[in-house]
């Protein structure tokens, strides 16, 4: 299986195909609306507005599943990060990241890269880069600053 081959729903519950990507470099991350990393949003956005235009995206998948602390609805938690931090990079459709419900997508970027104590995701903000060919490049522990990671991103961007 290949990133290509997956679809996951967005926050509206359109279904998106991973192919529509193709060629693009993209940052898959796992978020949070009360976590104490949700000021990443700001990171994130900036890297997004930054590097958008070149060929950039961002995907982002609100998980719930660490201290619940991503318990809104989709529609509430666009609302809190449009309003709270100008967020619009593309949301989807909350999701499991661990366990029997986790998201296809995330058992296939776990197989793709494990982390420091194993495969699965340890808490919110953790990072998947990911190369114009589908490819996963890396992936960073939740307290990576998304500004920690851009050299990396524009790299990849000029491939």
């Amino acid at each position: 299986m290949k990133l290509y081959d997956l679809t996951a729903k967005d926050a509206k519950g359109n279904v998106v195909r991973f192919s529509d990507y193709k060629g693009k470099v993209l940052l898959i991350v796992n978020t949070a609306t009360g976590c104490g990393l949700t000021p990443q949003y700001s990171g994130l956005q900036v890297l997004y507005d930054k590097h958008k235009d070149k060929g950039f995206e961002i995907l982002d998948f609100p998980c719930n599943q660490f201290a619940n602390q991503a318990p809104g609805t989709n529609e509430e938690i666009g609302n809190f990060c449009t309003g709270r931090y100008g967020i619009t990079f593309r949301q989807f459709d909350k999701i499991d990241v661990n366990g029997e419900g986790e998201s296809p997508l995330y058992s296939w970027l776990k197989s793709q890269k494990s982390g420091l104590g194993g495969p699965n995701i340890k808490w919110n903000f953790t990072k998947f880069l990911i190369n114009k060919k589908g490819e996963v490049v890396a992936r960073y522990a939740p307290t990576k600053s998304p500004a920690a990671i851009e050299k990396a991103i524009a790299e990849l961007l000029e491939e």
